[in-house]
């Protein structure tokens, strides 16, 4: 099983900083970790996404999920996929 987190952030601006601090400390199951959003320098945009691939104790991926939409303007999903051989 690959296990996902997909967040995205609708209020940039005011979650950046607490979502930051949430990846943290629980930065050891997370194995990679990609941030998008859109617009750059000037332009920057208010909305972000970030996909997460973890490692670890699935109750604790739930956990984490839990955690980041207790923030106001932030959504994550665990993503569970079978890995086919």
């Amino acid at each position: 099983m690959k296990s996902f987190v997909i967040i995205v952030v609708n209020k940039r601006q005011n979650e950046a900083v607490t979502v930051q601090k949430i990846l943290t400390e629980w930065g050891c199951l997370i194995k990679t970790r990609l941030g998008l959003h859109e617009g750059v320098l000037d332009e920057c945009s208010d909305v972000g996404s970030i996909i997460l691939e973890m490692v670890g104790d699935a109750e604790k991926h739930k956990e984490l999920v839990r955690k980041l939409n207790l923030l106001a303007g932030v959504s994550a999903k665990l993503i569970d996929l079978p890995i086919k051989r």
